[in-house]
């Protein structure tokens, strides 16, 4: 597995360090990692597209059953661009808590959360996207959760980082399918399917959103 780098706004350290603060990953540690593969990542994408309509900059934690179902997601802007991966955890991990209890007494995890993030720039992996994956796995552990796919969401379509695998639409600048539920936060823990049909989102089953 490739990944293609980006040098702009770099804030490796002179010593070679990843970051600062060392709290990111970067591709080889994620693709070592076992991350557990989508098994349709385009519904997922485009599920998420639709029902929160990210603009850059917005994060997109959402939390699947083990049949890829949505259980719950919200989504933020994140205003810091300073790469830390303890800020993005703590971020993920405050929305986490707010949509659904966690899974610690669980002896095995049987939710996963993946993150969706919508930013400029190309597919290509960044130190950006490195503290995110961190703070992704690290809240996964703190909630009791599988840590799942991390995608990128741009202008050129999306990219689940890790699996080579992507697609031109949507992207950050599509219109989105329109849903049978409302945009935001989900707090209702009933599974919600993210299928798409013939080109237009399945009604998903309404839910109390924030």
């Amino acid at each position: 597995m490739t990944f293609g780098f980006t040098s702009p706004t770099s804030l490796a350290t002179a010593t070679g360090g990843a970051s600062r603060h060392g709290r990111l990953l970067e591709p080889e540690e994620w693709t070592a990692a076992g991350i557990p593969l989508l098994r349709n990542p385009r519904e997922v994408v485009s599920g998420l597209h639709s029902r929160h309509v990210p603009a850059p900059s917005t994060a997109v934690i959402a939390v699947l059953d083990p049949e890829e179902r949505l259980v719950a997601s919200a989504s933020f802007v994140q205003g810091s661009v300073s790469a830390d991966g303890w800020e993005y955890r703590n971020a993920l991990l405050s929305r986490l808590r707010r949509i659904l209890p966690h899974d610690l007494r669980r002896r095995t995890p049987i939710r996963t959360a993946v993150l969706l993030y919508c930013r400029d720039g190309d597919e290509r992996w960044t130190e950006e996207d490195g503290a995110w994956m961190w703070g992704l796995r690290d809240a996964c552990t703190l909630h009791g959760l599988r840590c799942g796919a991390y995608i990128t969401l741009t202008r050129g379509g999306w990219q689940v980082l890790g699996e080579g695998r992507g697609g031109r639409h949507p992207g950050s600048d599509s219109r989105p399918e329109r849903l049978g539920g409302v945009t935001g936060e989900v707090t209702s823990l009933t599974p919600l399917t993210l299928r798409t049909g013939g080109g237009a989102a399945e009604a998903l089953r309404r839910t109390a959103a924030r």
